[in-house]
């Protein structure tokens, strides 16, 4: 009989990747740790290496000797529930961290004998991250304020709570609405404007803004932009900070979809992109511009400027009930037009958000449009998404704040529309 066929391989890297999280947990305790006294720690490198796997043992013996491996379980659960108690009992300080990690090793060993790596290793590296940024974690709530907190906890509720919770199921006129796909337009437009609070609070108003903004135009422009323009209409901010950001989100979003439509519908690149160029050309020139006037009227920005708690649900509920209002026309049109209006309703709906026309375009069947077609189709989306953003940011903010970056806006849109024209001529 080979060794191979002696030895269950598969059984033999679970054990091993249970011990491997045991030790990478133990290494980061045993680090933080390092100065204590000898005989005061709990556990240390060598006790979480063991600790692993113990849990990679039991999960080994699970099949064959399951009251062997529940007893395993048992008694090292056990010895960690003591090693706490006679820590809590020693001194004035009083931590559950070391237990607590003490059993989630466990139960990463368990994982990795068990046929979940990716889980147990997705855990012991979170968890290792999570003890490592201690010092910067506890100065982070120490800075908190309770109006922060209470904006925390706010979001987690329309985030982690109703989201879920809501039906993804069409309902109204036409199968129009989707309750959950209109709450995330909700949880998307707080969940930006609340990071981009924190990064200006870590970074400084206008490296965080604009970084925030950038950012969160990866997934959507629209939501940023709602976002920005809540924090415009108060006086007190920073007006050309938050004009760069609106535009580098206009930027970011004309990159964003030139690379989507390279991935998501290739065919229509080659005359999408000289199209979407211009747009983003004047988006990044816009930026640079408000980057310097902001530095030129707020020199001590990151000193001075307070950053305020933008936690609103008001530019969310707005921008939701436009979405509610395209999705509605862009149905009734395609219900009553049907095929042929396939342009309309592409505009119509990616005028709130462009990637869902160009996953349309991607998912039509093949020889539905030519190439220049289908890259001509993809324009109207571009310029509504970019007037719309320009719209909602005036709506919100209002004219005399907005009008900055909603010009940015328009003359991007126009710059799309001049490069159609020079194509069509």
């Amino acid at each position: 009989m080979g060794l191979t066929s002696a030895i269950d391989l598969q059984e033999l890297s679970g054990l091993a990747l249970a011990l491997a999280l045991g030790l990478l947990v133990g290494l980061q305790r045993g680090w933080a740790q390092r100065q204590d006294e000898p005989g005061s720690r709990f556990a240390g490198f060598r006790t979480f290496g063991l600790l692993g796997l113990t849990g990679g043992v039991a999960g080994t013996l699970s099949d064959g000797s399951g009251p062997i491996a529940t007893i395993m379980l048992a008694a090292a659960a056990a010895l960690i529930i003591i090693g706490y108690y006679r820590t809590s009992t020693r001194g004035d300080s009083l931590s559950g961290t070391a237990s607590v990690v003490g059993l989630l090793t466990l139960a990463c060993g368990l994982l990795a004998a068990t046929g979940r790596p990716q889980i147990a290793t997705a855990i012991a590296v979170s968890m290792a991250l999570l003890l490592a940024m201690r010092s910067q974690l506890h100065r982070f709530v120490g800075r908190l304020n309770e109006a922060e907190v209470a904006a925390t906890a706010r979001f987690a509720l329309i985030a982690v709570v109703i989201l879920p919770l809501l039906p993804d199921q069409a309902y109204g006129p036409f199968q129009a609405w989707n309750p959950r796909s209109l709450w995330l337009v909700v949880a998307m437009v707080s969940g930006f404007s609340f990071l981009g609070y924190i990064a200006a609070k870590l970074l400084g108003p206008t490296r965080g803004t604009i970084a925030t903004a950038a950012a969160g135009s990866m997934v959507s422009s629209t939501a940023v932009t709602a976002a920005l323009a809540h924090r415009l209409k108060d006086p007190a901010e920073p007006d050309a900070i938050l004009h760069a950001a609106i535009a580098a989100a206009s930027a970011t979003m004309f990159l964003r979809i030139i690379v989507l439509t390279a991935w998501l519908a290739p065919f229509a690149l080659s005359t999408f992109a000289p199209l979407a160029l211009p747009g983003l050309v004047v988006s990044l020139i816009g930026t640079v511009w408000f980057i310097r006037h902001a530095r030129r009227a707020y020199p001590g920005a990151a000193a001075s400027l307070v950053v305020k708690n933008p936690f609103d649900l008001s530019p969310a509920l707005l921008l939701m009930v436009l979405v509610m209002a395209m999705t509605l026309i862009a149905r009734w049109v395609l219900a009553r037009y049907g095929n042929s209006g396939v342009a309309v309703v592409l505009a119509l709906s990616g005028s709130v958000d462009v990637d869902s026309a160009i996953i349309t375009m991607g998912n039509l069947p093949p020889g539905t449009l030519t190439a220049r077609t289908a890259g001509l189709v993809l324009v109207p989306p571009v310029v509504l998404n970019t007037l719309f953003k320009a719209g909602a940011a005036m709506s919100i903010a209002g004219w005399r704040r907005a009008w900055p970056a909603a010009l940015v806006l328009g003359v991007s849109a126009a710059a799309v529309l001049g490069a159609v024209a020079v194509v069509l001529t």
